[in-house]
């Protein structure tokens, strides 16, 4: 089931608010492709301009400057009603005096000129297919925020429209239910092939439902690409550190190049570094930010190159991973080894940053210099080397 085309173009995309206090840049200049069936997820942190940018898309907001460009023809003055795109907001914005399937017809009564039977016979098949059919006769008050979820899903499909705009639509759920949910929307999105742009703060929503996301912080645009893209290979500190769960660590550190072998300097380590690495930071100064994910994080023997001495301040066990939290230079990281391991607090641990896996930033523009060799497909998450539950062998004393 597919019913059009949704290529969106972005282009230079800026929005300002004007105070007594001055100008704020809400979104400054952002351009971004947005492909015929897509699912494109805006991501960053509260402020960022993921909103204002969606409501501009939508008719919502008008812009500063720029242009939104849907199929060829820009759209950036007309009304919202005329741009073929149906929005699913936050808080569902059902009319409670209204049942289910009034709420979902509502908007084809307001903007076709589609018959009452024809009307009648998209919203029942719209609630057919969401499982919602039994539903429709009931009023927002009667359902539960599932339900309500659903019935607003349903009135955005019911409408056919080139584009879905979605504004953090699971926010009010639980967690379960809004694990389920986004199986959901994958799915339905998937089976109707329309252009899908969704707004979030939850960077798991971003990381499992999106072809691409959008990572914004301040108004501007960090990185535009595939999840792993983004994941392994991010084109400045801050997508580092806000893509991933755990958050990446990072540790500033200064080139030394009067050993003989290039070295960076950690006020708590030194980490001797191969011409590969090396090669990439040449002519970019000597002050740098390492970075390494929790997950790439060994625990190793003393006598191992680059070995790190830290002290552990608390173990998380989940299950699956534990999250070690280890002190280096009086600060606390980050080390998710296998969940077999769990070690008491205070006791030492020696770890490895496999150069492979590194990442180096410059300190003062943030800008990614080097970023981990790109994982195999096959390429397993776990831990090698992981000898048993009391990490024996590994440093662990």
């Amino acid at each position: 089931m597919y019913w059009g085309m949704g290529d969106l173009e972005i282009r230079n995309l800026t929005k300002v608010f004007h105070d007594n206090g001055g100008d704020i840049v809400a979104v400054n200049s952002l351009d971004a492709d947005i492909r015929d069936g897509e699912f494109v997820v805006l991501v960053g942190p509260s402020g960022c301009g993921k909103s204002t940018t969606l409501r501009m898309i939508a008719g919502l907001e008008n812009p500063t400057g720029g242009n939104i460009v849907l199929d060829g023809e820009d759209v950036t003055e007309k009304e919202p009603k005329s741009r073929d795109m149906a929005m699913v907001f936050q808080s569902y914005a059902l009319y409670p005096h209204m049942t289910a399937q009034e709420n979902m017809a509502f908007g084809l009564k307001m903007t076709t000129d589609l018959s009452k039977e024809e009307i009648a016979d998209r919203v029942r098949n719209t609630a057919d297919m969401m499982g919602i059919l039994d539903l429709i006769d009931k009023k927002p008050g009667e359902l539960s925020g599932g339900q309500q979820q659903r019935v607003a899903l349903g009135r955005a499909i019911v409408r056919e429209p080139e584009v879905f705009l979605m504004d953090e639509p699971l926010s009010n759920l639980d967690a379960k239910l809004r694990t389920q949910m986004r199986t959901e929307l994958q799915e339905l999105q998937s089976d109707f092939g329309v252009t899908t742009i969704y707004v979030t703060h939850d960077q798991t929503e971003a990381m499992t439902m999106s072809d691409r996301i959008v990572v914004l912080n301040d108004g501007e645009l960090q990185q535009l690409g595939t999840p792993l893209e983004c994941y392994h290979e991010p084109s400045n500190r801050f997508v580092a550190g806000f893509i991933g769960s755990p958050s990446m660590n990072f540790f500033d550190v200064e080139l030394d190049t009067s050993r003989g072998m290039p070295t960076l300097v950690h006020e708590a380590f030194e980490y001797e570094l191969t011409d590969e690495v090396s090669d990439d930071l040449e002519g970019n100064g000597t002050r740098f930010t390492l970075g390494i994910r929790p997950e790439d994080v060994e625990a190793v023997p003393k006598d191992t190159r680059n070995a790190i001495s830290t002290t552990v301040n608390v173990t998380e066990p989940l299950g699956d991973v534990s999250y070690v939290y280890i002190d280096i230079g009086g600060e606390q990281y980050t080390a998710t080894l296998g969940g077999d391991i769990v070690i008491e607090s205070g006791r030492e641990l020696t770890v490895q940053f496999p150069q492979d896996r590194v990442h180096v930033f410059d300190r003062s523009t943030g800008e990614a210099l080097r970023n981990r060799t790109p994982p195999e497909s096959d390429e397993l998450a776990a831990l090698v080397g992981l000898e048993d539950a009391g990490g024996a062998g590994l440093g662990v004393e």
